[in-house]
């Protein structure tokens, strides 16, 4: 059978662990590719020269393609936009795929310069046109506007897509699929900044989450976000915090929600102590079922919350994470 489009998809790893988002990602293209007898192809790079593609193939993959090498170990720029130049250049793509993570946007944008191709961020909504062109649906003015985008001049076309947006699903394929394994060299300074990682923590991306537990000013004080890290242990989410908490230093900048912050799209929010501003709005908007806890029974956030809880967060969260735990303790 004839191949219309190839489709490429880059995986992206927590340690030896493949990304959730990146199954989301293959699933994506697998939808796309059935519309126009397409081609899925992945490229996973790592230094594991033995690493499993069984998950990529569940989720609908029709080839692997491991590019392996030492110092891909951890994920550096550089060295990615290195190795996946070269590999497109053997393995043309008609569009490529990545997670629109911190690292997926720096790195489309990196390989949209070296490969001088147009790049679509935070794609929400994928379609093929009448042309049998991609066109992506992504948030516009603070996710106020949509706007649709459809690709023309140079390929691979590069997008990257929202996390919790393409929920994977199994593949029912049973076609079989190719697996490639390839001993790559990486530029001279490959391991010039291995010793520039370090370790910042084993919270989740809140972009990335399905549970987000996040913080207002009504958590009085930074010491009492011990209390919705508690919570989201607890239910396996991770703490987010409105702007002027982070204002204040009570948490880092890549724990804020809103629009000059990340966006969350996670299937439960739970706002305490936020008052609901709209710059905050913007970038939570999207959950699929938020919570509100506040003291302030008018204040907006209960606008938008599908369940409102009037109180003290700080005495109310202790009684919640009790619940939560006998609850899942069956």
């Amino acid at each position: 059978m004839s191949v219309d489009q190839f489709f490429g998809v880059v995986i992206e790893r927590d340690g030896e662990t493949i990304k959730p988002v990146s199954l989301e990602v293959i699933n994506a293209a697998r939808r796309l590719a059935d519309l126009v007898s397409g081609r899925v192809v992945v490229f996973c790079l790592s230094h594991d020269a033995e690493a499993s593609a069984e998950p990529f193939t569940a989720s609908g993959a029709d080839e692997v393609r491991f590019l392996n090498h030492p110092d891909l170990n951890n994920y550096m720029h550089d060295n990615y936009a290195f190795a996946l130049k070269h590999a497109l250049d053997r393995t043309p793509m008609d569009y490529l795929f990545l997670p629109a993570t911190n690292n997926g946007k720096e790195l489309s944008a990196v390989l949209s310069v070296q490969l001088g191709v147009g790049v679509a961020t935070d794609c929400i909504a994928l379609d093929v046109g009448s042309d049998g062109g991609v066109e992506a649906v992504r948030p516009i003015s603070s996710g106020k506007a949509l706007s649709t985008v459809r690709f023309k001049g140079n390929k691979p076309h590069i997008l990257t897509l929202r996390p919790n947006v393409f929920r994977a699903g199994e593949s029912s394929s049973e076609k079989p699929v190719e697996i490639f394994r390839e001993i790559i060299e990486l530029g001279v300074n490959s391991n010039a900044a291995q010793k520039l990682v370090k370790e910042v923590g084993s919270q989740m991306d809140i972009t990335e989450a399905r549970i987000v537990v996040s913080g207002g000013l009504g958590m009085q004080g930074p010491d009492n976000f011990q209390l919705l890290k508690d919570l989201a242990d607890v239910v396996g989410g991770a703490v987010g915090a409105s702007r002027p908490v982070v204002d204040n230093g009570w948490r880092d900048f890549s724990s804020q929600v809103g629009q000059t912050g990340r966006t969350v799209s996670p299937d439960l929010y739970i706002a305490c102590g936020i008052s609901g501003a709209v710059q905050h709005l913007a970038g939570m908007s999207s959950s699929r079922c938020i919570v509100a806890i506040n003291s302030d029974p008018h204040a907006p956030i209960f606008s938008y919350a599908d369940y409102g809880i009037v109180g003290d967060a700080v005495k109310l969260l202790p009684i919640i994470t009790r619940e939560f735990i006998k609850i899942l303790a069956g």
